[in-house]
């Protein structure tokens, strides 16, 4: 039985491509990129030329670019260095609905004297702009919000957040979580006021252990790692050379892929969303009026439980997420769909299926003939099912 892979938030299969770049830098051209000596230079070059990938996919500076091992990582590095920058500050903001990346280290930051200020969404994932723009004072350090929600596929505006933190917060630093948004969405960071931008290579179709952040140049930093002088002292740590030549050649693929990302693979996931609330009765999207991810599709059924779907759907070789993988060891309904106000009975039947341009028609096709039966069974052993089916 051949998979249906739809997880790809949580995360994705290298390419072939991104693979075959990598694949000397273990064996063969295994130097240390700080070495003096020409083997060394040679794989200082292809670090070189990463970096240079990744800016270009980012419309950056290849100065901007410091190599991390994960997004959160560089979650961490952004939000902790602000605090560095300016001790004298003490107020954080970000919103209810981050990866847990950002949250539960601004949560870890309140119980050492930090006032944390989590914004709000509304019942599709929306930001409400004017409470950001009340919550911003002369205190504020660092505000952190995430360009796509790992979970909805929800987009925010995180050009126009930047720009009111440039406005009222007094020199205030803006950091965006946009490890679901790079090679998904068009993004430029030329004509951009974001101070720092966090990307996850295994996102991307790049091995995991690889990460990105991206500081603006002239934004003051202190390194969250020290020690060597890797990354111009802002990221010590002999490099994950293989891991950075590969993450390198996926930016430059992402780059080729966004228009097939943004046509093809959203007409797929429309098409699957479309079906999906026609077969099945008592079905919502979640976030679906809002401006969501080409690739996301985060859909709750009623009267059924999300980990009873995911097992009865992995029978047949279709592999989703009921939430972020993050957090889908909890049985609760995710942190999420909770702030967003989500029907109980809903939050706990949501799944989430994220395309990639490796999904196919015929997939597509298998998922909407397989899982409404899959909904009907689950909802005539549920007591609340039963009731609703003999309607």
């Amino acid at each position: 039985m051949k998979e249906i892979y739809l997880d790809n938030n949580a995360t994705t299969k290298v390419d072939e491509a991104v693979f075959e770049e990598m694949r000397p830098y273990f064996c063969d051209l295994y130097g240390n990129p700080s070495s003096m000596h020409y083997f060394g230079g040679q794989v200082q070059r292809k670090v070189d030329e990463a970096r240079n990938r990744v800016a270009a996919l980012l419309g950056a500076l290849p100065e901007e670019i410091i190599f991390t091992a994960c997004g959160t990582e560089s979650d961490n590095a952004a939000i902790r260095s602000a605090l560095e920058v300016f001790p004298e500050r003490r107020h954080i903001i970000t919103t209810r609905v981050e990866h847990p990346a950002v949250l539960t280290l601004c949560r870890n930051l309140s119980k050492r004297g930090y006032r944390v200020t989590e914004l709000g969404v509304d019942g599709e994932g929306r930001l409400d702009l004017n409470e950001l723009r009340s919550a911003i004072d002369e205190d504020t350090v660092v505000v952190s919000v995430m360009w796509a929600n790992n979970e909805t596929g929800v987009i925010f505006p995180v050009e126009e957040i930047s720009r009111i933190v440039k406005e009222k917060g007094k020199g205030a630093l803006f950091h965006t979580d946009a490890v679901q948004a790079v090679g998904k969405i068009p993004i430029n960071m030329a004509t951009s006021s974001i101070d720092m931008l966090s990307i996850s290579g295994h996102k991307l179709h790049a091995p995991k252990g690889t990460g990105v952040l991206y500081l603006r140049k002239g934004v003051p930093f202190r390194p969250f790692m020290v020690g060597g002088h890797q990354e111009h002292s802002r990221r010590a740590g002999t490099e994950n050379t293989a891991g950075i030549i590969a993450l390198g050649k996926a930016c430059e693929l992402a780059g080729h892929w966004m228009e097939d990302e943004n046509t093809r693979v959203k007409a797929l996931r429309d098409r699957l969303e479309a079906a999906l609330l026609e077969l099945i009765p008592r079905a919502r999207i979640n976030g679906g009026e809002a401006e969501r991810l080409p690739n996301t599709l985060s859909i709750a059924f009623e009267f059924v439980e999300g980990e009873a779907i995911l097992m009865l759907m992995s029978e047949k070789g279709i592999c989703a997420s009921s939430g972020s993988a993050c957090t889908s060891g909890s049985l609760e309904p995710s942190h999420v769909l909770r702030a967003m106000g989500v029907p109980f009975t809903c939050a706990h039947g949501s799944i989430r299926f994220s395309l990639s341009r490796y999904t196919t028609d015929e997939e597509i096709d298998t998922i909407i003939r397989e899982l409404p039966p899959i909904i009907r069974r689950l909802r005539e052993m549920s007591p609340f099912g039963r009731e609703f089916l003999n309607a």
